[in-house]
């Protein structure tokens, strides 16, 4: 944000005070911007935490207490003691991880918890494979990080790409692979952007050494008007 930005939420935050029924607690930012290799994500933090800064500054000169200072994001989620103040962090993607996290080294391929399950449905084409899931369980979210290319990651065959969907299926290309493909085989994929993949679904289910421990109803699913 610009340092002309700081006159108008001390104003907003002074209106706030004056209003029955409210407190001004703090200040909430989210760090999207900050996104790509460390030494970019590492820059892009400087930058915010200058800002952050500014902010603080803003509110000293007022004499406005500042209790909470509430920001972060899932790619800078390890860069948060950079920025001045900060209180709590929110980072989202984080609580599952996903192909974005992974092809920015924020994390492993293991450490990607959610899975979509789906099942080979027709090997028919050469070369190609058909799942039983597409943008209506993957989302259409594109890869933005590493190559860029492709609907997800097949944890069985990590040689086998998923380059396109349609909203019911998956098209596997499996010219890399020495796999011989059969209908009924059932295969794991990593989603691109998990955020979306989850709120695609009513339910999500919980395993622990290969066997369903529980059973999360998505609570969000639908509720967008």
């Amino acid at each position: 944000m610009r340092l002309t930005t700081w006159p108008a939420c001390v104003q907003l935050a002074r209106l706030i005070q004056k209003l029955s029924g409210l407190k001004f607690r703090g200040l909430m930012t989210f760090f999207g911007n900050i996104w790509g290799t460390e030494e970019d994500r590492l820059k892009q933090t400087r930058q915010v935490a200058r800002a952050v800064e500014q902010a603080l500054e803003a509110f000293a000169r007022e004499h406005l207490p500042i209790e909470i200072v509430s920001g972060g994001s899932t790619p800078s989620a390890l860069l948060s003691h950079y920025i001045p103040g900060l209180t709590e962090i929110r980072p989202g993607t984080y609580a599952y991880n996903d192909l974005n996290t992974f092809y920015q080294g924020v994390c492993q391929i293991e450490d990607c918890a959610a899975h979509v399950v789906t099942t080979v449905v027709s090997t028919a084409v050469p070369r190609r494979a058909i799942i039983d899931a597409g943008s209506k369980m993957f989302s259409s979210d594109t890869l933005l990080s590493g190559s860029k290319t492709g609907c997800g990651y097949v944890l069985e065959h990590p040689e086998v790409t998923l380059p396109a969907l349609d909203e019911e299926h998956g098209f596997l290309d499996i010219t890399g692979s020495s796999r011989c493909f059969r209908v009924g085989e059932v295969l794991t994929v990593i989603p691109n952007h998990v955020c979306t993949c989850v709120n695609m679904q009513n339910e999500v289910f919980l395993l622990r050494d290969g066997e369903v421990a529980g059973e999360w109803v998505v609570a969000g699913r639908g509720k967008v008007r």
